[in-house]
């Protein structure tokens, strides 16, 4: 209390005005709908920090399965292959931010079956150093990544292009490349039929339904090259992939190219980038409209405390003084409200893993099928940049509200405001 005696008078009216007053009917009314301004800031904050926490926790989910498959920077010979490939990697490893190298071969083909027809990547790989940069070895369900041997023509398929193709470990596939060959009849597609030895579930759908493996020997005789394609590379950070590879781009010797992660799936993140923007948008629209609720408040007030406004004139409060009440009583308001939606948003947003299952069992409902999205659970990642740029939002949008209300109580003139009193 000794605190509040020594505040500013301005504070003081602007503190007593937020709160309802128990002889007039009408400050019991405008402090109602000073609470309603506050309740409805602190569920926009609170709505936009969860819905911003579950898209980031989509998009890092995604992410991070499609980079248990992808490698983080990729690099090619610009003579087609790269025969001298162990010097290569040994010359990407001195980069402290490579903690991974494996040679490569790839292409797009199409795996038949019966009357089945599939178009797939074929990625070559050797199987004892593909784990270095990827997660494929791990997440083979059935049969073992590792019976990819030389020579042997086996092949580990995605579970979904597995399933359409209707074939199981041990059946045969034939893969038929785009690449012919010139024969009598014409030019004929390059054709070699595999065995499956494996099948793997990445869980992303564009892996798990368009891509397989050999081995990189396999590989390298179907395209006819007498060395890899290039390196594929895994970091220490997976979020300083483009400034690695313009590194390594600089450092090795050699006519290279090099691409990240983020190029070969700019198209996507470019689409969820926009989509967030859009959210973050859209949500904010709704704490304006809570913000600008204050608007009205504000008006009703300095309707109702004209007399009060005239008084304090005349005791000598100047008008920035009066402007200066109702912008701490409608500043208030907003910072208690973004507040309350902070601490309701962070709460929701590091429960979601607990809410969510409560009201799939309370409604029987199941929010994410796993059969359609490969995800069983609603993940959340809570940014807390995001957090502070959406509170400080907020605030701003509640002190413009203030500003007309206030700066019309500043031009109350008491003499008219004493009239009728």
């Amino acid at each position: 209390m000794s605190i509040l005696k020594n505040l500013p008078f301005e504070w003081l009216v602007g503190l007593r005005y937020t709160r309802a007053g128990k002889r007039s009917g009408r400050n019991s009314f405008i402090s109602f709908i000073s609470l309603i301004s506050m309740a409805g800031i602190g569920l926009g904050v609170a709505a936009l920090i969860v819905v911003l926490s579950v898209m980031n926790g989509f998009q890092k989910e995604v992410t991070d399965r499609m980079l248990s498959v992808l490698a983080h920077v990729e690099i090619f010979d610009a003579r087609g292959s790269m025969p001298d490939w162990q010097q290569e990697a040994a010359e990407a490893r001195k980069n402290p931010a490579v903690i991974g190298t494996a040679p490569f071969a790839e292409t797009q083909g199409m795996l038949v079956r019966d009357d089945v027809l599939r178009p797939a990547v074929v990625r070559g790989v050797l199987p004892e150093q593909e784990p270095q940069v990827s997660d494929v070895a791990k997440q083979t369900k059935r049969g073992s990544f590792n019976a990819l041997q030389p020579g042997a023509y086996n092949i580990v398929l995605g579970i979904e292009l597995a399933r359409t193709l209707h074939v199981n470990l041990g059946e045969k596939v034939t893969l038929a490349l785009a690449q012919g060959q010139p024969t009598p009849a014409g030019v004929l597609p390059r054709v070699r039929t595999f065995t499956v030895v494996g099948i793997f579930e990445a869980g992303h759908n564009e892996f798990d339904s368009a891509l397989a493996f050999v081995h990189l020997t396999d590989a390298e005789k179907l395209l006819r090259i007498d060395a890899p394609a290039g390196l594929r590379l895994r970091l220490q950070d997976m979020h300083r992939a483009p400034e690695v590879a313009q590194e390594l781009k600089n450092s090795m010797p050699g006519d290279l190219f090099v691409r990240d992660w983020s190029k070969l799936n700019a198209n996507w993140f470019a689409a969820v980038q926009t989509e967030k923007r859009m959210m973050f948008i859209i949500l904010t629209l709704i704490i304006a409209v809570a913000a600008f609720n204050l608007v009205s408040t504000l008006v009703m007030t300095v309707t109702d405390k004209q007399a009060d406004i005239a008084i304090l004139r005349t005791l000598g409060a100047s008008p920035r003084s009066i402007m200066k009440i109702f912008m701490i009583q409608g500043a208030l308001v907003g910072i208690l409200g973004t507040f309350i939606g902070v601490g309701l948003g962070v709460l929701v947003a590091l429960n979601i893993d607990v809410i969510v299952p409560f009201i799939e069992h309370l409604l029987g409902v199941q929010f994410l099928s796993k059969d359609i999205y490969y995800i069983s659970t609603v993940p959340s990642d809570l940014r807390w940049p995001d957090v502070f740029k959406i509170g400080g939002v907020a605030v701003v949008l509640a002190f413009v509200a203030t500003l007309y209300p206030s700066w019309w109580a500043a031009r109350v003139k008491p003499a008219e405001a004493l009239r009728y009193e």
